[in-house]
């Protein structure tokens, strides 16, 4: 008969998170954070049932006067960077992977670096460039003699369309990078058959590829549609009314929160909307793929005018998306006038910094919590918090900004009175909380991906010589982890870096970042002085897409 001791004891490690009985503190602490995290989402959402209540009647103005409008150049706006961002980042993944012509090694890691232009930079640098005082502009005129406006016809850049071009350009990496990977993966068996029955290029890419590559794609259009809805710079810039702008005009303009939490839910209903249609259109069918993926698949050469063909495809969403807007920057930074690294920029950069790091370094303990919890139990309650954590990123940040405003107020206004002295609403504490709401998923995605590559073979191990749950994260994983976690910090720095719609929202008062003062000076039409803090943004969010970039051209992502 086993002993009962024995038996407790493999019972209790079957059951990791019982611990003398109770939730393992792990769970408890998984439980917190995902609470923190849904809170904003049930901030928001509360209040689209508020509709008897006086403070709703600015709701119901918009309903009836402007929402309609803010839908529809929304859905507008998602449906060009859809089109646009499915054709760019499809089709020059597809030449990248399956044939070779002169500049692809170029252009497989070139095609990122539009990641590293935040949307309202290059809507002030477009704006600069092609407004009818600007270069463009003024050229033409000079050139063919014309007067006025009047005389001629030229797009207008500040426009629904404009934005939404402006947005496939800088997004389309996402649908690029995800799909690219998912072509390379796919069995070059699968290419060869299709080929051997008498399929041509383009066919085969109809046939085969692109149905194999259908969840990748549609994830990477998910990704471009949610950072489209949750920007403000740019869209505010160019004088479009979304959702987004319309969270901004209630709380600032009206100063009537339940109707900006009620166009944020709008708005939030909406991305889930996305996220729901996206996972719905897969169905029950299954992706997988087939053989080995160590088979190197042989790139068809293009000579000719396929050649020069594939080679302007792929190098005009770089010209677009990042060349340009780039050298408008620089071009506004060589005027002397505008170079000034003045006490307040170094305020600024201070500023970005310490938001930035401070919030990678929570996040990065994080995700190391959570994601390490899930890995040593697992179990029903540590996924969905897990899961929970991860949807932060979907949200944009403005809801985000709303869903934690409206509880905080309370709280302040609680504690006032009852006589304790707590203000959380405009702090850094408030604006740190939004950025982890808005930016842990970046993090546990790195982090869990690092841990994957940790065979269980080593947990055995460590756990045969005696380690428990603690020691053997910091003596085992923590030692593998270091580069997962460096990326994993490193994302959440210059996310926190370009976001500008919950921090000019919650920011404390004169306490302005890099992102802000750009959108401010911007605004007031002060480009040259705006060129700076821009460029400055720029050149810090280059670095994670350099390092991807690296990653790409030293084949490291590949098989």
């Amino acid at each position: 008969m086993p002993d009962p001791t024995v038996v407790a004891r493999s019972r209790e490690r079957s059951r990791p998170f019982l611990y003398g009985g109770r939730a393992h503190p792990l769970l408890l602490l998984s439980l917190l954070i995902a609470a923190l995290v849904a809170l904003p989402i049930i901030g928001v959402l509360s209040n689209l049932f508020v509709v008897a209540d006086a403070e709703a009647q600015t709701f119901t103005h918009l309903w009836q006067t402007v929402l309609p409008e803010y839908i529809l150049n929304s859905l507008t706006i998602a449906l060009i960077v859809t089109v646009l961002t499915a054709v760019i980042g499809i089709g020059c993944a597809w030449l990248v992977a399956v044939f070779d012509f002169p500049g692809r090694k170029l252009f497989e890691w070139a095609l990122i670096l539009p990641l590293a232009m935040p949307a309202y930079v290059v809507a002030y640098a477009y704006t600069d460039f092609l407004q009818f005082t600007g270069p463009i502009q003024s050229g033409l005129r000079e050139l063919f003699g014309w007067q006025g406006r009047s005389s001629y016809w030229f797009p207008e850049v500040r426009s629904v369309s404009g934005a939404g071009i402006l947005f496939a350009f800088i997004l389309y990496p996402y649908v690029y990078l995800i799909v690219r990977n998912a072509f390379l993966e796919r069995s070059p068996r699968m290419w060869d058959a299709a080929r051997t029955l008498g399929a041509g290029p383009w066919r085969a890419f109809m046939q085969v590829s692109l149905p194999l590559a259908r969840p990748a794609a549609a994830a990477g259009i998910a990704l471009a549609l949610m950072e489209t809805l949750a920007d403000y710079g740019a869209v505010s810039y160019f004088g479009v009314q979304t959702l987004t702008t319309g969270i901004y005009k209630s709380w600032y303009i009206f100063s009537d929160r339940t109707a900006a939490a009620q166009i944020a839910g709008v708005l939030l209903l909406t991305v889930m909307l996305l996220m729901f249609l996206e996972q719905k259109s897969r169905g029950r069918a299954r992706y997988y793929a087939v053989g080995a993926r160590s088979v190197v698949q042989p790139r068809a050469v293009l000579r000719g005018r396929h050649a020069v063909g594939a080679g302007l495809f792929c190098a005009l969403p770089i010209l677009i998306g990042f060349v340009t807007p780039l050298l408008i920057l620089v071009h506004l930074l060589i005027d002397a006038e505008t170079i000034v690294i003045s006490a307040r920029y170094v305020e600024w950069l201070r500023n970005t910094i310490l938001l930035g790091g401070v919030t990678a370094v929570i996040a990065v303990i994080i995700c190391v919590v959570i994601a390490y919890a899930a890995r040593i139990a697992g179990g029903t309650a540590q996924r969905i918090c897990n899961r929970i954590v991860g949807m932060g990123y979907a949200i944009p940040g403005a809801v985000i900004a709303v869903g934690i405003l409206i509880p905080i107020a309370r709280m302040d206004q609680w504690s006032s009175e009852h006589g304790v002295a707590l203000v959380l609403s405009g702090s850094v504490i408030a604006l740190i909380y939004a950025y982890l709401v808005r930016f842990l998923a970046v993090s546990l995605q790195s982090v869990q991906a690092g841990l994957l590559k940790i065979t269980p073979s080593m947990d055995a191990s460590a756990r045969s010589l005696g380690h428990g749950p603690a020691s053997m994260l910091m003596r085992v994983h923590a030692p593998l982890l270091w580069r997962s976690v460096l990326t994993a910090g490193l994302l959440v720095f210059v996310d926190v870096v370009k976001e500008l719609p919950a921090t000019l929202t919650i920011r404390p008062f004169n306490f302005d970042t890099l992102a802000v003062i750009t959108h401010q000076l911007a605004s007031d039409e002060r480009l040259g002085e705006a060129a700076l803090p821009a460029f400055t943004i720029v050149l810090i969010a280059m670095v994670p897409v350099m390092v991807l970039a690296r990653a790409i051209a030293s084949n490291k992502l590949r098989s």
